[in-house]
């Protein structure tokens, strides 16, 4: 790795790099949803959607603000905010009549029935600073906006911390790989070994018709798998009581949990800012309660967190990007300080061979490594503007400037790509990927100066 401030890179295009990313959003805009990419992913996704309305609002904040008051209109009546709303364009699989949520969900929204990582709050306080600094009509629309949905995010945040994280571990417990975003993940092998398929349709999957380099995705093995987890949903009609019952997968996920401390934190901030300060004081509680889960959850060997599985009492400690948690919420600066000596070693960040100083979704140095498969391997442009923007809010400047020059150094190919081969740069997967782009204009939108 070159030293820390001494990154050479050929100076990006700036300005076309912000136009294509305006053509990728404006292309895959249907209207009522950005759908997360063309032809492969037509629809829209939870965390996507957050992360692409953050995007959007460089642009309009109005729009913005209609791509989460289109995901809240699908909220369930329990609170959960699902992690796939259907738009109509055929051919994806799963599709909602293989969810079987007809009935569960409100009338009028196909959607999946389960829910992803809560990042919205954070991406909500982020338009909300966008739009006020903005003043006028922008600052006048967020704050009615905030005002009038509060009440939802308030409701979707509870769900988690009954139906999900109520037993006190301040850790969520997922009931599918899909909810943690981190869908194939090797953290996820243990727990998915156990899950045994029973009787179902037969299913043709679409995903691996439109990306036809199947090795870059799932196999049809673990497929099998995902899909007997939905159909256990589905046949205790997603009823959050009966899950811990039935569920062949059930795991505390450490990164989720991180996401969820700092989500309450910044929906308290919200809370308080529009007249709503007991809420935001449970909401604190809430935030403290989860960051002290992941912090337990640190293994004092590696320094990296942990997910357990709930069915076996084992904790998983694979080498992930979900090891690094804590980077999200916590507020232990010793943890802290090891977390960033080990995000920047030879495993992470600090491998020569990279082509990009940037995190890969497992450590590169890992035996089971897959650079090109999904989230065994593969750079997610995403992930790093996440995480950069934590250590931001943190005030570590000079370490969001860093993940930003290699950022846009990396997405100088052009292709908006869902994900990126970590050692050669090569664009994987989607192209034209909405959070990709809108993160490009996350990047974009500010100097590096603060």
């Amino acid at each position: 790795m070159t030293p820390a401030g001494e990154e050479a890179y050929p100076v990006p295009d700036l300005e076309d790099l912000g136009r294509r990313a305006r053509d990728v959003l404006a292309a895959n805009d249907l209207g009522t949803m950005v759908t997360a990419a063309p032809n492969l992913y037509p629809h829209m996704w939870s965390w996507d959607a957050a992360f692409v309305a953050t995007g959007l609002s460089t642009v309009s904040v109005a729009r913005a603000l209609q791509e989460l008051d289109y995901l809240l209109a699908a909220q369930w009546e329990t609170g959960m905010i699902p992690h796939i709303v259907f738009s109509d364009v055929p051919g994806y699989f799963p599709d909602v009549e293989r969810w079987g949520t007809r009935g569960v969900s409100p009338d009028g929204v196909q959607s999946s029935g389960i829910c992803q990582p809560p990042v919205h709050a954070t991406m909500l306080r982020r338009i909300v600073e966008r739009a006020t600094a903005a003043r006028g009509e922008d600052a006048r629309l967020a704050e009615s906006f905030v005002r009038r949905t509060l009440p939802r995010w308030i409701r979707w945040h509870a769900w988690l911390r009954s139906s999900r994280g109520g037993d006190g571990s301040g850790l969520l417990t997922i009931y599918h790989g899909w909810e943690s975003g981190m869908d194939n993940s090797p953290r996820f092998d243990g727990p998915y070994s156990r899950v045994r398929p029973g009787e179902m349709e037969p299913f043709v999957r679409t995903d691996t018709l439109k990306v036809t380099d199947t090795s870059q995705r799932p196999s049809d093995e673990e497929y099998s798998r995902y899909l007997w987890l939905v159909q256990q949903m589905a046949d205790v009609r997603f009823d959050d009581a009966r899950l811990p019952e039935v569920m062949a997968f059930q795991v505390k996920d450490v990164f989720m949990s991180a996401i969820f401390a700092a989500a309450n934190e910044d929906l308290a901030v919200l809370a308080e800012q529009f007249g709503q300060p007991e809420e935001a004081s449970r909401l604190r509680q809430w935030a403290k309660e989860f960051r002290e889960g992941v912090d337990s959850t640190v293994d004092p060997g590696t320094g990296l967190a942990r997910d357990r599985d709930v069915l076996t009492g084992e904790w998983i400690g694979l080498p992930t990007m979900a090891g690094f948690a804590p980077l999200i919420s916590t507020a232990n600066g010793p943890l802290l300080e090891r977390q960033l000596e080990l995000f920047e070693g030879p495993d992470w960040t600090g491998d020569p061979r990279l082509a990009f100083p940037l995190p890969a979704s497992t450590s590169t140095t890992y035996e089971g490594l897959r650079p090109r498969q999904y989230w065994r391997g593969p750079v997610w442009p995403v992930m790093n503007w996440y995480l950069a923007s934590c250590l931001r809010r943190r005030g570590d400047e000079e370490r969001y400037r860093r993940l930003r020059e290699a950022s846009l150094a990396q997405l100088m190919e052009g292709h908006y790509a869902e994900y990126y081969e970590p050692f050669t740069g090569e664009p994987l997967g989607s192209m034209d990927q909405s959070w990709t782009a809108a993160v490009a204009l996350e990047w974009l939108a500010d100097s590096g100066n603060g």
